[in-house]
């Protein structure tokens, strides 16, 4: 399950003077609930944004349809295996993966290298490790040169900004966008997400507000500066 953690908007020329300034993305591929769970909160103590999948098929769309920084893969995962999440990555997304596994034969590490693999690490591990060798492989999180601040923007409004930011030029559905930012809360509506996204607009003011874009019959869409 994805942890949220906090989300600013900072300067940027994208966005009218905004983007959003987020903790690192790991995301976790390992079928063992024991050792997911270990990784996501010594990762999450560590900063670190997380999300897990217990099998190689859900890992793999799931890192298709989302950016994730960094992932630890493990090779023995049922549906679709290590190796083969390797392969169908490697053409298609920009990920820095990073193998766990049982594994320790050098025929499998030189795979898993050949495959895009940035490092491989053999179980069991030290936590401690784990997170000394992403921090080496990911660079600080920007520190936002100002912020923008309202005094009554809500959590919710902050959330489903935050959710069109991450994706400019991406148009969403109203769907993604509750599922995403408002589905801890139940509001879940199409007129709930309209809702919120007229109210950023007065509150972004003009010349922001203009880049957020309706996609009629679908959703919205957040546009860079031109």
């Amino acid at each position: 399950m994805l942890k949220k953690t906090p989300t600013f908007l900072a300067a940027h020329p994208n966005f009218g003077g905004l983007m959003s300034v987020t903790a690192a993305r790991v995301l976790i591929i390992e079928d063992d609930s024991g050792v997911a769970q270990g990784l996501g909160r010594g990762l999450e103590q560590a900063g670190f944004n997380t999300a897990h999948c217990d099998t190689g098929e859900r890992g793999l769309n799931r890192l298709l349809d989302e950016p994730f920084d960094l992932v630890l893969l493990d090779l023995m995962l049922p549906e679709r295996n290590g190796f083969e999440v390797l392969q169908a990555a490697r053409s298609r997304v920009s990920v820095q993966i990073m193998v766990l596994s049982a594994r320790t034969d050098l025929e499998a590490r030189l795979k898993c290298f050949e495959g895009g693999a940035i490092d491989f690490v053999p179980k069991p591990f030290f936590l401690k490790e784990i997170v000394a060798r992403i921090k080496a492989r990911l660079p600080a999180p920007a520190t936002p040169s100002r912020c923008l601040d309202f005094a009554d923007v809500t959590a919710y409004e902050f959330n489903v900004l935050a959710f069109l930011v991450e994706r400019p030029g991406r148009a969403v559905t109203r769907a993604q966008i509750a599922d995403s930012a408002l589905s801890e809360n139940g509001e879940c509506e199409d007129r709930t997400v309209d809702s919120h996204i007229s109210r950023i607009r007065k509150k972004l003011g003009p010349d922001a507000a203009k880049r957020i874009c309706t996609v009629w019959g679908s959703g919205y869409r957040c546009e860079n500066a031109a």
